[in-house]
């Protein structure tokens, strides 16, 4: 993904969800992208889809660029790139049978009745619910966790290459949430999928992560392997996150002061760097310039005028470049 930009027209103004942010995602890899609720990381993860306008940018899937083309091949291209929604119940047509649900991506290939009974038989499998048992229910007659296994079976049915999670486990019971992020981990491995794993919890996201992407205002704060980003942060604002998790072992359950100051709105955010005007490393420099990925000494990039952690170099020839989905 290169310079992706989204921007919604309102009766107020322009809003900036996502302004002109880059990023990788390798084959077989999951990645994990946190931020506050606006921060534009939910907008990105269905810009990959082309699940409504993007203003501008380019998104590589297997050589083809998912923003430029036609309704035939774009159509032909969903079928390996698949999303799990936040709302599991929600994001089912009520009216229809598990086996209908499941299946209902394969019935415009042409494939038979007999076969696609076969393949949710086989995907149902996968997920852990009994065909015999679930196969003619209605969404309402499951709980959430068993509405979301269906959402991910029917994912699986036209064999994806890619799975973008958005927020899919954040509207179920802890318990069930742990039995569906094994899911999501089982069935990444048994079907070679490259997962983006969109989230606002970040201890889900640091246990499902190869690497991190941290999002603030439509922009990328910081993006690295987990052990790096979790334990030695390099931007501020990804250290306010991390202090705001309830811990047992500091005192009132919070590690560190909370972030001063409301989000900006997207339809006017600050000049310069974004987290600025609630930044407690703030500088002259950060209101006029906006700041650039550089990778720091231990090995993440952080786009910071004045990072938490050195800059390996001052140079900014190292900033992390944008490739191709699923195929590095």
């Amino acid at each position: 993904m290169s310079d992706l930009r989204v921007e919604f027209k309102t009766s107020g103004g322009v809003v900036q969800a996502v302004s002109g942010i880059s990023f990788d995602v390798r084959r077989g890899e999951t990645l994990g992208i946190v931020g506050e609720s606006g921060c534009g990381k939910s907008t990105a993860g269905r810009a990959v889809l082309r699940l409504g306008d993007v203003s501008g940018g380019h998104v590589s899937f297997e050589g083809t660029d998912v923003l430029t083309v036609g309704h035939k091949q774009l159509t032909r291209l969903r079928r390996r790139m698949q999303m799990i929604f936040q709302d599991p119940v929600g994001s089912l047509n009520p009216r229809r049978r598990v086996r209908q649900l499941v299946t209902e991506g394969l019935a415009v290939t042409g494939m038979s009745s007999a076969d696609r009974d076969q393949r949710a038989r086989t995907v149902l499998d996968s997920v852990g619910l009994d065909y015999d048992r679930f196969a003619d229910r209605l969404p309402r007659q499951l709980s959430g966790g068993q509405a979301q296994r269906v959402a991910i079976a029917r994912a699986l049915a036209v064999n994806p290459g890619l799975l973008v999670c958005d927020e899919a486990v954040s509207a179920l019971d802890v318990s069930v949430q742990a039995q569906i992020i094994n899911l999501i981990e089982d069935i990444k491995e048994e079907f070679g999928l490259t997962v983006i794993f969109i989230a606002h919890d970040l201890g889900v996201v640091r246990t499902v992560s190869d690497r991190v992407m941290v999002m603030y205002l439509g922009k990328i704060c910081e993006f690295g392997e987990p052990e790096a980003i979790y334990e030695t942060p390099g931007h501020p604002y990804t250290r306010a996150l991390l202090d705001s998790v309830p811990r047992a072992d500091v005192e009132d359950g919070f590690a560190g002061p909370a972030l001063s100051g409301d989000i900006p709105s997207p339809l006017d955010p600050p000049s310069g760097c974004r987290f600025r005007t609630r930044c407690p490393r703030a500088q002259e420099r950060c209101t006029k310039e906006e700041p650039q990925m550089a990778r720091t000494e231990t090995g993440q990039y952080v786009a910071c005028h004045f990072p938490m952690v050195p800059h390996r170099s001052s140079s900014r020839a190292n900033a992390t470049p944008a490739a191709e989905i699923g195929l590095d």
